[in-house]
């Protein structure tokens, strides 16, 4: 299989952090999105950004910006779905998603959900929390273009929520290491953002 095309989802309302777009806010020194950009890129093929409004904002990392094609934000799915609608454009056959909030996901990501994927193309990320349970990253996920028309009419259904969807397709799980601290901690208020400085040195 070919390496998967990369979206990246900024999509987000950005409620927590008094709005705008989470993945323009600096840690490090450099934006989020940077970070992500830099991330993800080595792991797929070509890469899009999921956002809504002026794309303009964010012609200046000369990646496609797709657009939610359901209104009203009706979450993560939506996005994932912009972003299978482009892949398909470009005559691949899956996707590995990322969330822009989320600078320090592991490098090794789309080689192990493609390693742990279903029989049905899809796999979600996952890592244990403090307690040891493990917790999935629905945002971080592999999905395969062939199942874009199912999503979009469970999202047209009313569906939002992401495993109800990925359960009923079987898919795969790839766990991921949580020391010294989890890879998936993403950027939700401004504490987060203090809290990512002080984890760069680690990353």
């Amino acid at each position: 299989m070919s390496a998967p095309l990369g979206v990246i989802l900024a999509g987000g309302r950005a409620t927590r952090m008094g709005g705008g777009d989470k993945g323009l806010r600096m840690v490090g020194g450099r934006r989020l999105i940077d970070h992500v950009i830099d991330r993800l890129g080595p792991q797929c093929g070509a890469m899009a950004i999921n956002a809504n409004g002026d794309p303009a904002r964010l012609s200046e990392f000369g990646l496609p910006v797709v657009a939610d094609s359901l209104a009203d934000h009706p979450g993560p799915l939506a996005g994932v779905l912009a972003g299978l609608d482009w892949a398909a454009g470009q005559g691949a056959t899956a996707i590995v998603t990322a969330a822009a909030d989320t600078p320090f996901f592991p490098k090794d990501l789309g080689a192990r959900l493609m390693a742990s994927a279903g029989p049905s193309g899809l796999c979600l990320a996952a890592s244990p929390d403090e307690t040891g349970r493990v917790q999935r990253h629905p945002t971080f996920g592999l999905w395969p273009v062939a199942l874009r028309d199912d999503l979009r009419a469970a999202l047209t259904a009313g569906l939002r929520k992401i495993v109800i969807w990925t359960d009923g397709h079987g898919a795969g799980q790839a766990v991921f290491d949580s020391t010294p601290f989890d890879p998936f901690f993403n950027v939700n208020t401004p504490e987060d953002i203090a809290a990512a400085e002080a984890l760069m040195g680690a990353a």
